[in-house]
């Protein structure tokens, strides 16, 4: 088991959610309960905008004091260097910013040579779903539209990206380079060929950065590689390699959507589900896998069951002879503003972790933090509890059938009704159903 915080920053609110969340100052009593509950390794932030504020002037005393206090206390962290939007507020124009790449090389140079103490490594988490929501769906800066939005911010990143994986492989030849991003699928009603050419699309989406990254199959006859290049992105088919040490699958349930005529839906009513695309990434790819973010939004009840069925996936993936090497729960205590999707700031908490928050910022223990202790200590999935599922996660996670819901199923336990709020049933994947809970605390500038 692998844990996890989630830490991405809000360039236009000047906030992160290390510190909305509070762990920015109870980073010590976070790391505590992680430890206790027998996890030694997990995926940690390094806020590159708190570390260079200002262009070419870097503050590590935060970092340093974080990753210090876990190597002395056996923690093995595999170090996130940019997570989502987390780059400086002075790059005005995001990843479309012309200064990116020359800021990012300095960036992860200053930090390999820092810290050569480093073991494992992602030097930018997600670049497709990234980038895919800052150039093509103008979710999140530079706001970008189109195939023509993403080949734009490609051609600024994905160039870097590499150098900078030749780079650190060269700094820290001991480290591994962890590539994080989503594990997708996508399945369509055969019946409606549009919905079916549509899905071919999506499914050659998913592998197109770290195919063009590594250079696997690299030809403008497949389909979304071929949109690349008709919208100028030619030049991406001939990037010198990267280095790529470990593949890292984020996979949640609205991961796989489903098209018909009606239009797209996640999560999709007939998943392909973990273990399945887990073999199939590693048959591509030929590199050791870690499952390095899931999760589902709901009380603990939910959450623990889901943790269940991943553990499960996994369990059998490895049997199979996939090299499985860790399920990261992400993140480990509740998240915020998730249900805006970061685009606002309103300390709204985001029920998905392994402990949950409560208004006031507590750390609140549940059957899920009882799960994953059992679970880190070697406790096989079958001898995990599998809960009744409640609204709306019962109507989400239909299409998996006993994978997740189980014959031997348990009644919710009493007492935890908080740890999600008040649900809804909703029809956007997006709005993931919640009526969430806002923090009481006022906060201050950077926590």
């Amino acid at each position: 088991m692998v844990g996890g915080f989630e830490s991405t920053y809000l360039p236009a609110h000047d906030v992160d959610v290390v510190e909305i969340t509070g762990h920015a100052v109870r980073w010590r009593e976070d790391l505590n309960l992680l430890r206790r509950a027998g996890v030694t390794e997990l995926r940690y932030p390094v806020r590159w905008h708190r570390v260079e504020a200002d262009p070419g002037r870097y503050d590590w005393r935060a970092t340093d004091d974080v990753l210090g206090h876990m190597i002395g206390n056996g923690m093995r962290p595999i170090v996130d260097l940019v997570h989502h939007t987390s780059y400086p507020r002075w790059l005005h124009g995001g990843f479309g910013d012309r200064r990116f790449p020359s800021a990012y090389l300095r960036y992860v140079e200053r930090f390999a040579r820092r810290y050569p103490e480093t073991l494992r490594y992602t030097l930018f988490n997600e670049p497709f779903a990234t980038l895919f929501l800052c150039g093509s769906e103008s979710v999140w800066p530079p706001h970008g539209r189109g195939v023509e939005g993403f080949v734009r911010l490609l051609a600024n990143v994905l160039p870097a990206l590499g150098e900078a994986s030749r780079m650190a492989a060269d700094l820290l030849p001991g480290a591994e380079h962890v590539w994080v991003d989503t594990c997708e699928w996508h399945a369509a009603d055969a019946a409606h060929q549009p919905s079916v050419n549509h899905a071919a699309l999506c499914n050659d989406r998913r592998f197109a950065v770290l195919d063009l990254m590594l250079g696997v199959d690299v030809t403008d006859r497949r389909p979304f590689l071929g949109e690349l290049c008709r919208f100028g992105g030619e030049a991406l088919m001939d990037l010198p390699r990267g280095v790529v040490d470990v593949v890292g699958a984020d996979y949640y349930a609205h991961s796989e959507w489903y098209y018909t005529a009606e239009g797209g839906s996640a999560p999709s009513p007939a998943p392909k589900g973990l273990g399945s695309l887990l073999t199939e990434y590693w048959q591509r790819y030929d590199r050791p896998l870690m499952v390095t973010e899931t999760n589902i939004r709901g009380y603990a009840s939910d959450r623990a069951t889901w943790l269940r069925y991943a553990l499960a996936e996994c369990e059998a993936a490895r049997a199979a002879g996939v090299p499985v090497q860790g399920l990261c729960w992400f993140p480990f205590i509740d998240s915020c503003d998730w249900d805006s999707l970061l685009r606002r700031s309103d300390g709204n908490i985001d029920p998905v972790g392994v402990y949950w928050l409560d208004e006031d910022l507590n750390r609140r223990d549940s059957c899920m933090a009882r799960s994953f202790r059992m679970a880190a200590s070697g406790v096989p999935a079958r001898e995990l509890p599998a809960y009744r599922l409640r609204p709306p996660a019962r109507a989400w996670l239909e299409g998996y059938g006993e994978a997740v819901q189980p014959a031997d199923w348990l009644d919710w336990p009493a007492g935890e009704e908080g740890s999600q709020g008040t649900p809804h049933l909703v029809t956007s994947p997006l709005s993931f159903g919640v009526t969430p809970r806002r923090i009481r605390r006022q906060r201050t500038a950077h926590g």
